[in-house]
């Protein structure tokens, strides 16, 4: 796929890319540092050690999985502009533009991508 042709999704990727900068952002303590954020939400001395525990590993959680999210949009846009965007990581088939609309950072054609879920579920 041409950069042309590549145009809308890079416009999607680059909408992704931003909210998902944002919202990591957020989660860090926006202008304050990550120290002070996390003494700020887990500081709490009325609040139960359950509840502080499981609410730090939910944000260590969101923070881990928008992080992969934001690797995974900045290495679609970088296959952009490397004339690669498309094209499956794996087998090298052209990936849907059905798919490519839908989830605009996929590396890989759907049967590649069920391949590396089962993998993953079986391991």
């Amino acid at each position: 796929m041409d950069k042309t042709q590549a145009a809308p999704f890079r416009q999607q990727l680059l909408a992704q890319q931003s909210e998902l900068r944002a919202q990591l952002a957020a989660q860090r303590g926006g202008v304050i540092g990550r120290a002070e954020a996390a003494a700020d939400h887990f500081g709490r001395p009325e609040d139960p050690r359950a509840q502080v525990a499981t609410e730090r590993e939910l944000e260590f959680a969101l923070d881990e999985r928008e992080t992969a999210h934001l690797a995974a949009v900045e290495a679609a846009l970088a296959r952009i502009e490397a004339g690669t965007y498309g094209e499956c990581m794996d087998c090298g088939t052209h990936i849907t533009a059905a798919r490519l609309h839908a989830t605009p950072e996929a590396a890989r054609c759907v049967h590649c991508q069920e391949k590396v879920e089962h993998h993953r579920r079986a391991a």
